[in-house]
């Protein structure tokens, strides 16, 4: 029997989603969104997903985490890969999910496919069949890896920003960063994100100066602008420093960090998929934001030596614009997304 929504949660109602979520989009939020008017409860189990997305599971399971943190989310790392409607094959199914729920008494299954019907009866839960012919929201994962950029407007920011390579450039202020961030993203036909704390400091500094506050909320507002810049990007998104930069920054000019920018500068080890230092071989451009050679040259060792200590790999590229670009040309060649 299939189920129909009343909007209105039953009593001691526990409910079962489960899919790779390759990627996770908007029908697989409305479908989450009617689960909850309707149980007290929801898991979502989610597989691995070989040969259809690069993205591991674990992140994949906290998209769905910070899309709703009451829902519980179990990350199966051995279970099926292939949906099938052969008996036996249901009947593994069914048995791996029962044995992945333990002690949980699950009374309705949702899902818009035809598995439903006999997964819910292995269950005896009540077939919550929901947009099975997507008609509410006209979109699947298959449609979605077609074309990432063309159906990027069926994923929220956050899950189009992981499927993006994400290319950082650090260094020492006139390294080229900036020039070269542009010049990649012109090259790839992409968007990039320019340095906000030069922008930040243009409006904001007193004498050259900001404090260590402000400071922090470059570093805050820079990731911001990150999620929402990315959505325009193709493939590739170039970002022009991150809150390494600005913790390099509150150390040389405060002598120490507020606690959330160095969580911030530790973070950023597993936010980008490839870092850049921009070697300071080239001439140096004295500008009104920036403090003279010799600081160029403590503010390199300085990146140097937090990427070292953070255990972030990085590659330097040198010699003229068009040179950096020819080298990042060929390391994104041979990149692995993930």
């Amino acid at each position: 029997m299939v189920g129909y929504l009343d909007h209105g949660q039953n009593l001691n109602s526990h409910g079962l989603y489960l899919g790779k979520f390759a990627p996770f989009h908007v029908g697989h939020e409305h479908m989450i969104n009617e689960a909850l008017k309707t149980v007290e409860n929801l898991t979502v189990l989610i597989y691995e997903a070989p040969g259809l997305t690069e993205v591991p599971l674990a992140r994949r399971a906290n998209w769905i985490r910070e899309f709703n943190p009451e829902i519980e989310v179990i990350e199966c790392v051995d279970g099926p890969t292939d949906v099938t409607y052969e008996i036996t094959g249901m009947q593994e199914h069914e048995q791996y999910v029962i044995k992945q729920l333990g002690e949980r008494k699950i009374t309705h299954f949702f899902s818009s496919e035809p598995y439903g019907e006999h997964m819910s009866a292995a269950l005896g839960a009540i077939d919550m069949r929901i947009d099975q012919g997507r008609s509410s929201v006209p979109i699947s994962s298959t449609k979605i890896r077609e074309d990432l950029y063309a159906h990027r407007s069926y994923l929220s920011p956050r899950v189009y920003f992981d499927h993006l390579s994400k290319v950082v450039l650090l260094g020492a202020p006139s390294t080229g960063k900036s020039t070269l961030t542009e010049k990649l993203a012109m090259h790839f036909k992409t968007s990039f994100m320019p340095e906000y704390g030069r922008e930040y400091w243009e409006l904001n500094n007193i004498q050259r100066r900001l404090t260590p506050e402000q400071l922090l909320e470059i570093a805050i507002t820079h990731r911001e602008r990150e999620l929402a810049m990315a959505y325009e990007a193709d493939r590739y998104f170039f970002i022009d420093t991150n809150a390494i930069t600005t913790k390099i920054f509150s150390e040389y000019y405060h002598g120490d960090t507020l606690p959330l920018l160095r969580e911030l500068a530790k973070d950023t080890k597993d936010r980008y998929d490839l870092v850049i230092l921009c070697g300071d071989d080239i001439a140096y451009d004295e500008t009104e934001d920036r403090s003279g050679e010799a600081n160029r040259t403590d503010f390199q060792k300085a990146t140097i030596a937090e990427l070292n200590e953070l255990g972030i790999e990085y590659h330097e590229v040198t010699g003229s614009v068009q040179e950096r670009v020819s080298e990042m040309s060929r390391i994104l060649e041979t990149m692995t997304k993930g």
